[in-house]
């Protein structure tokens, strides 16, 4: 894996003051003032001074959180995007450039809603800082962001709070899930399986067209990924939506692994108690045919990777090595059509459009989001070898996911987060593991500690990625 430099970049280049922040006063490069009367370092009353890193879509999301916190700080490099968070937050200074608006000395806590690609950066600057950080998912778009993201946190998890945007988590059915694998409602486990159907094809990046409207700066958009020219395409998304015109290149995002792979991939990750794996292969079968053949019965041909556009089908698998309750287990992942075999005839898992699945000694165990059902194996499966928990031991719900942060923020030694940057951090390695032995064309077997393929040398140097200069993961 290529190293992580540790030097901050020089300055920003000085951006043009434009759209209705075109009369405020500038204070260095990136950095556009509404108006002065930021809070002090210490905030008030035990609350956080709170800086939105992108003030849109998911963004929004969180604005009700904070009602009682501190928002002293807003950037995003839409400059209509900051019109509604700024009338409702007068007080706080607003930025383009998020490297500039991390140096404001008052901020404490960062929410980061920004593009996919820029998510690794904007945690790990905050962490630097020891800035508490919200991020949205995926954590990360490579191994090597991920594992940076992850051992930043590790070093401050006593005094630096984290959660991953992976809000479903706050569900009660991913309790109940975790409750039936771990106390055996389907005997050993040996298998667990998640996926996803949706399907969005692009042929390519999307060609110059147009010039960029005066409020939006592209450049800033554009942030560490080689440069691309502005397409409107890119941003003709509604709001919580937009990453589905650009998280499916690979500048940009993972595809469906970073997007709602997060989130299912989550229903298995809070179930098995997992590490880092050991082995990752992937495999593309057009939509409907699989590795089985299509309807005439030749076989399929997989779909080689894409220069510019990630999968749409997909199936990856990983070997995950035991822990203290379970043995060593398959976790496969599936995506666009590609999916696991049904468990009886009349269970249609094609109906799930977002689900997961665990195969133990004495059956199945079949969810989504918000229900589950268990299917014994046979005529000697009675389960009269389960125990339910009573209602007195089951895990109690999360009491608001962003609550569950905020809490964790004013008091980090004590006060942890279910979906934190190792737990996130793991599970979205896993994934891009996957992404990497795809693009191999191999299987290939990892070394958890080193963070490198020891088998297929060629598979490394889809691990990281170069970033353009003056651009640094670690500033």
């Amino acid at each position: 894996m290529a190293n992580v430099t540790e030097k901050r970049p020089g300055k920003p280049g000085d951006v043009e003051r434009r759209g209705f922040l075109k009369l405020a006063t500038g204070a260095g490069a990136g950095l556009l003032v509404l108006r002065s009367g930021a809070l002090g370092a210490e905030a008030p009353n035990n609350k956080l001074n709170v800086a939105f890193i992108g003030t849109w879509g998911r963004a929004s999301a969180h604005f009700g959180a904070v009602a009682n916190e501190n928002v002293v700080a807003l950037c995003d490099i839409n400059e209509k995007h900051m019109e509604g968070p700024a009338k409702r937050w007068p007080k706080a200074k607003t930025y383009v450039d998020w490297r500039k608006c991390l140096d404001q000395k008052d901020i404490n806590a960062v929410i980061c809603s920004t593009t996919d690609h820029t998510h690794a950066f904007v945690a790990n600057w905050a962490m630097n800082r020891d800035m508490h950080c919200y991020c949205e998912k995926p954590l990360a778009n490579t191994v090597e962001e991920a594992r940076v993201v992850r051992a930043n946190w590790l070093k401050r998890r006593d005094k630096v709070a984290t959660q991953v945007g992976t809000q479903r988590h706050e569900i009660d059915n991913f309790n109940r899930v975790a409750e039936l694998i771990r106390d055996g409602a389907i005997g050993e486990l040996s298998q667990a399986h998640a996926w996803g159907n949706r399907q969005i094809r692009r042929k390519g990046y999307p060609p110059a067209e147009s010039e960029p409207p005066p409020y939006l700066h592209y450049d800033l958009w554009i942030g560490p990924v080689p440069f691309h020219p502005y397409n409107p395409e890119y941003f003709r998304g509604g709001e919580g939506a937009n990453c589905l015109q650009w998280n499916m290149y690979w500048d940009f995002g993972s595809g469906q692994i970073g997007d709602m792979g997060s989130h299912t991939m989550d229903l298995v990750w809070n179930a098995i108690d997992p590490v880092l794996p050991t082995t990752a292969q992937a495999e593309s079968y057009p939509f409907g045919s699989q590795q089985a053949g299509n309807e005439k019965g030749k076989p399929a041909e997989p779909i080689p990777p894409h220069p510019e556009v990630t999968p749409v089908e997909l199936h990856s698998q990983f070997d995950m090595p035991a822990n203290n309750w379970r043995p060593a287990i398959k976790v496969n992942w599936w995506q666009g059509g590609m999916m696991p075999r049904t468990p009886r005839g009349y269970v249609d898992l094609n109906r799930i459009d977002h689900g997961a699945m665990f195969k133990g000694k004495n059956g199945f165990l079949v969810c989504d989001f918000g229900s589950r059902i268990l299917l014994p194996f046979g005529d000697a499966d009675d389960m009269t070898y389960y125990k339910p928990r009573t209602k007195e031991q089951l895990q109690p719900r999360v009491a608001g996911f962003q609550r569950e942060w905020i809490e964790a923020c004013k008091d980090p030694a004590k006060k942890k987060t279910h979906c934190d940057f190792d737990y996130s951090g793991t599970m979205i390695e896993t994934m891009l593991l996957g992404l990497v032995a795809y693009r191999a064309g191999k299987k290939i077997t990892y070394d958890p500690a080193k963070g490198v393929v020891t088998d297929v040398p060629e598979a490394n140097a889809f691990l990281s990625k170069k970033y353009r200069e003056g651009w640094t993961l670690n500033g």
